[in-house]
């Protein structure tokens, strides 16, 4: 654990500059390591750049590991969403790898995250190659809120690496990339979302027109962060993984 918070460091001040705020990257990674109580933490590299992760290993794993990536400024280990899932895919057989994706400083408006796009595929490619080092033959994508966007936006590029996608909360931004993919996608949304996924609801959908396989729901009662439904989420994700993935 130490080694990994001192290479987070060395990141910190012997890199170039990035657009990822790396020294809040690395206050997330020690605030984790305090309290981490399932899986084990793995720092991995994506360029120049190193970047904290969380790897949860299912006892008798399926051929197909998720990655799991968080939503607005958060971390790997976000009490909503990501979290439940990140701890009960493996007790069902999905290994799963969350990851530090690239930040800003507390209270940065979504708008101020677009050139942090760029940084993205590079930790996904990283993060699928650990995977696979670590014996999953297929891996799928499961991403909330803002990580979705960032998901979709790489994907464009990379779709042939993974075997599908999962959006939960996505926004209107999403239906910039979505047109591109042709990989399986479930659209998984909230009844009392936020506004503006909730007024993309149609605009992902029509984005998503030439995608035979999409699905999009809308689960009755959820908020945009699921609040106090973490089982029935893990119920509805993992219905859709037995039909995706081994």
């Amino acid at each position: 654990m130490k080694n990994i918070l001192l290479l987070l460091s060395f990141t910190l001040f012997f890199s170039p500059v990035f657009a990822s705020d790396m020294a809040k990257e690395k206050r997330w990674a020690e605030q984790i390591e305090d309290g981490l109580m399932d899986g084990e933490s793995a720092e991995l590299n994506a360029g120049d750049i190193s970047f904290y992760t969380v790897y949860t290993e299912a006892g008798e794993a399926k051929d197909t590991a998720i990655l799991l990536l968080h939503g607005l400024g958060v971390h790997p280990d976000w009490q909503q969403v990501i979290n439940p899932l990140r701890t009960a895919l493996p007790e069902k057989g999905w290994s799963t790898l969350s990851i530090q994706l690239p930040i800003l400083e507390n209270g940065a408006p979504e708008k101020d995250y677009k050139p942090l796009l760029k940084e993205v595929p590079a930790r996904l490619e990283s993060s699928i190659t650990f995977l696979r080092e670590k014996g999953a033959k297929n891996v799928l994508i499961i991403a909330h809120s803002h990580g979705a966007q960032m998901a979709t936006y790489a994907l464009q590029d990379m779709q042939d690496q993974v075997t599908g996608f999962v959006g939960i909360g996505m926004g209107p931004d999403n239906a910039d990339y979505l047109p591109k993919l042709t990989i399986p996608v479930y659209d998984l949304y909230g009844e009392n979302d936020l506004e503006d996924v909730l007024k993309s609801v149609e605009k992902r959908a029509k984005a998503s027109k030439d995608n035979k396989n999409y699905k999009q729901t809308k689960v009755k009662g959820a908020s945009h962060f699921f609040d106090d439904m973490d089982e029935q989420l893990i119920d509805i994700v993992v219905a859709w993984l037995k039909d995706h993935s081994e």
